[in-house]
Order: C-alpha cells, then sequence, then structure tokens
C-alpha cells in the first residue's frame, strides 16, 4: 500500500475499527460490575432479612416476657411454655429450665405432698439415757430429731445432734435430754410449700412438725424436703447411693435380710408370692399386724412358703427381717 492509498482512505474507516473492540470491552465490564453490584444487593437484602427476623423473634419474646410481667398471661402454664421456648432458643441451659419449673412447682405443693410419714419418721424418747440417744442419733445419720414423751402425738420439742454431744462431754452438762431441746414449729399437712419455705428463712429453722387435722403427728418436713422440688435430690455424705436391690439382700447362708420398709408388691415381685397389698403397704406391716403386736428382735412366724425372723426393732417400729424360703 503506498503513501497515497492512505492519504486517500476515508477518514471513517480508521475511526470504526480500533473504537468497535473498545466498546465491546466497555460493555463487558460494565455488565459485570452490574452483576456483581446485584448480587451484593440481593446478599444485603437476605441478610437484612435474617436480621429482621431475628430482630421480630427478638421483639416478641420481649412483648411475651413483658406481658408475663405485667399481669398477662396469669396462668402457670403460659409461663411455663414461654420459658421452655426460651430454653429452645438457647437463652437458658436445660438445668436453669428444671429449676424454675421447680420453683413455680413449689407454690401448688403443700407439705403433705413431700413431708416424710410418721412411720418412718425417727424420733427420740425424752426419757432415754444419753448413750442410748447417741447410739440412734449415730445409726441414723440425721441432725435434727423430734423428741416426744409416753405418747408420740406428745411432741417436746427438737434435739440436735450437735446439742446432744456437747451435753455429753461438757464438765457437768445437762442431766436430762429435756434441758437440751429447742422449740418444736408445727404445721399442718395443706400448708403450701412457697410459704413454709419463706418462714424456714425468716425463723431460721431447719425442721418442722407435721399435724394432721386431729391434732396428731402426721409426720415431718424439712427444708430439704422443700428446696429438693427446686434443685432436684440433695445428697450428703450420709446417704448411700441409690441401689434398687438394697431394700432385699441375698445373706451367705442362704437367707435374706429384708427392709420392712420393703413394699408387698416389690416382695412379691423378688420372691413370686402372693401377699394382698389391699391393707398393708410394707412387708413390716404384714407381719405387724400378723403377729398382733409390735415385734421384739429375735420373734419369729410362718407365713406360707416363707419363714420370718425379726432382726431388729426397737419402740417404735419393725426395721429388718430375716427371710428364708421354705422347700428352696
Amino acid at each position: 500500500m503506498g503513501l497515497l492509498d492512505l492519504v486517500s482512505r476515508p477518514q471513517g474507516d480508521v475511526s470504526t475499527t480500533m473504537p468497535e473492540d473498545d466498546s465491546s470491552t466497555a460493555r463487558s465490564a460494565a455488565d459485570t460490575a452490574k452483576s456483581s453490584a446485584d448480587k451484593a444487593s440481593t446478599e444485603k437484602a437476605a441478610g437484612d432479612k435474617r436480621q429482621d427476623k431475628r430482630a421480630e423473634k427478638s421483639r416478641s419474646w420481649l412483648h411475651r416476657l413483658g406481658a408475663v410481667i405485667s399481669g398477662e398471661p396469669s396462668s402457670h402454664e403460659d409461663l411455663l411454655e414461654l420459658l421452655r421456648d426460651v430454653q429452645a432458643d438457647g437463652v437458658i441451659d436445660a438445668d436453669t429450665l428444671r429449676m424454675m419449673e421447680g420453683t413455680l412447682s413449689v407454690s401448688d405443693m403443700t407439705v403433705s405432698d413431700v413431708m416424710v410419714p410418721r412411720a418412718q419418721m425417727v424420733s427420740l424418747p425424752v426419757d432415754g439415757r444419753f448413750l442410748e440417744l447417741m447410739k440412734q442419733v449415730v445409726e441414723s445419720g440425721h441432725s435434727r430429731f423430734p423428741v416426744h414423751g409416753e405418747d408420740k402425738d406428745e411432741i417436746l420439742g427438737i434435739l440436735l445432734a450437735k446439742d446432744l454431744l456437747r451435753g455429753v462431754v461438757a464438765d457437768n452438762g445437762p442431766s436430762t435430754v429435756r434441758e437440751l431441746l429447742r422449740p418444736a414449729v408445727l404445721v399442718p399437712e395443706s400448708k403450701r410449700l412457697d410459704i413454709l419455705l419463706r418462714e424456714f428463712r425468716q425463723s431460721r429453722n431447719h425442721m418442722a412438725i407435721v399435724i394432721d387435722e386431729y391434732g396428731g403427728v402426721a409426720g415431718l418436713v424439712t427444708i430439704e424436703d422443700v428446696l429438693e422440688q427446686i434443685v432436684g435430690e440433695i445428697d450428703d455424705e450420709h446417704d448411700d447411693a441409690e441401689d434398687p436391690n438394697a431394700l432385699i439382700a441375698a445373706q451367705a447362708d442362704g437367707q435374706y435380710l429384708v427392709d420392712a420398709l420393703t413394699p408387698i408388691a416389690d416382695f412379691n415381685t423378688r420372691f413370686g408370692a402372693d401377699f394382698a397389698d389391699d391393707e398393708y403397704d410394707t412387708i413390716g406391716g404384714l407381719i405387724t399386724a400378723a403377729i398382733g403386736h409390735l415385734p421384739e428382735a429375735g420373734e419369729e412366724l410362718t407365713l406360707d412358703r416363707f419363714g420370718f425372723r425379726v432382726a431388729r426393732a426397737d419402740a417404735r417400729r419393725l426395721h429388718t427381717l430375716h427371710v428364708s424360703v421354705h422347700g428352696s
């Protein structure tokens, strides 16, 4: 191509060749930028939506909590539902939820729901000798004991194990247990647990004697019994690990040592017996009724194919039995 050809070529041919590639590149870059912007806008919108949902959920929870505080809802069921939702959202853990549920349940329970029944009470006679009382205290592992007069419904006071120990070792100490007694708190079976717990805290008492509608002793209740409804079972160094076979223990001689508080249904299941439990709940109650009086250690009785010999008993109740199975 000569110089003349270059000069004579139309100027538009040169200008339409090079810019065409530049325009295409520019459009591609613009499209890419627009796509990135759209993607960022979409992600931002999705993030905002998630944040709005969390905020709405939080506002909903706060609104419901505010309704509880302001008096709505008015039932425990609604409040428990709210607390369970909160636990499901991870705001509180399962243990905290259980304690909150326990706290709410206490206000619906009465003393009769948690008390130790009279038959299982460990009480001490006021005329007992110090050495004998010390043996019972050590054997039971408790720290507080109701002390009664001639009648077990005549509760004279509460004896603390530490007071008894001080009385035993002190020079010129008390001559009778009566001098060591602290006042007994009496409460009805129908008393609400939340009220009792408040009274325990205010009076700094840890035990109360439960009175039935006729004025007799129905049982006893401790502050530990109430607190266990909130926090669960409280074990101390005197509590043995739970053993389902503890009530019935096989002996080397082929006999069995049976706790008198073993339910008759459990005894029947273990030995294939068919003792009725419509009148008595425990094997001790059945044996006592069959003998006709509160048995003493060593007394024997045969019922069906079972031989019973009283292993341990005191003036209050039958404790343990040696049981042999005839023909086994």
